[in-house]
């Protein structure tokens, strides 16, 4: 039996996207997910979306990362997951869902998804990085020539280092463009490569960069190597909140494959 799915991607974040309402797929098969992750011989994504029914929201959103596991927030799945609840007709403009880390508010607006991320308080310190966590935990890291960087080797040795223990943690490397501009490069763990995008990582970036003085701008536009986002925010007391995370969200393709 063949079974529908949707392609999303935001800022070059791609996604396998599943309305699972009827709960006809197994989100407990690790393997099969992972499979439909592959991008020789599945559908190929940094991720898989399932969209399900939620007794207290709008819709439930769960994220796999592309090696098959579910994983914790991810910032442009959640905002792709909103464009894809719309084309559904579960919501209009509006919207609250749940994920892994809790409850998200969107709205659509001027064809860019605003996406509500919850509050960051516990900032941390370590040699030239910054740790935190926006749904994902994030080591965030300033560099020059960022784009000769080996992301992906120096964004490894991170990950699996001493630093971050068993879990690890994405690593974000970040080169300052002007006042309230940053461009950034991510190593995203689950992945185990650099994606060309992460939504909790621009996150994670624009908070960092304002914490430690790089920035007096409580609103950057990061640069990802597949687009431009936005974050904004306030501070009140060292506590980042009303944050959100804007940028587009695009669906690629709709098909079918067995499962």
């Amino acid at each position: 039996m063949k079974n529908q799915f949707f392609k999303y991607q935001g800022t070059g974040n791609d996604f396998v996207m599943i309305d699972n309402r009827q709960n006809d797929f197994d989100i407990k098969n690790s393997k099969h997910i992972a499979h439909l992750c592959d991008r020789k011989f599945g559908i190929g994504a940094d991720g898989l979306i399932i969209l399900e029914d939620d007794l207290t929201s709008d819709f439930k959103m769960i994220y796999f990362n592309s090696d098959g596991c579910e994983s914790t927030m991810c910032g442009n799945g959640g905002r792709c997951v909103v464009h894809f609840a719309k084309y559904l007709g579960i919501i209009d403009n509006d919207a609250s869902f749940s994920a892994i880390d809790g409850f998200h508010r969107a709205k659509i607006k001027d064809d860019k998804i605003h996406l509500s991320m919850h509050n960051v308080s516990d900032i941390q310190y370590s040699k030239d990085a910054v740790f935190l966590d926006t749904g994902s935990p994030h080591h965030v890291e300033i560099c020059t020539n960022l784009d000769l960087l080996n992301v992906k080797d120096l964004g490894s040795q991170i990950r699996f280092g001493e630093l971050y223990g068993a879990l690890g943690a994405n690593v974000n490397f970040v080169e300052k463009i002007n006042a309230s501009t940053f461009k950034v490069r991510t190593y995203e763990r689950g992945v185990e490569d650099e994606t060309l995008s992460c939504g909790t990582g621009v996150t994670a970036v624009a908070i960092a960069m304002h914490h430690n003085k790089t920035t007096s701008s409580t609103n950057l536009d990061i640069l990802t190597l597949g687009g431009a986002l936005q974050v904004s925010f306030d501070v009140d007391n060292g506590i980042y909140n009303d944050i959100w995370l804007i940028g587009p969200a695009v669906q690629v393709y709709k098909g079918s494959i067995k499962w």
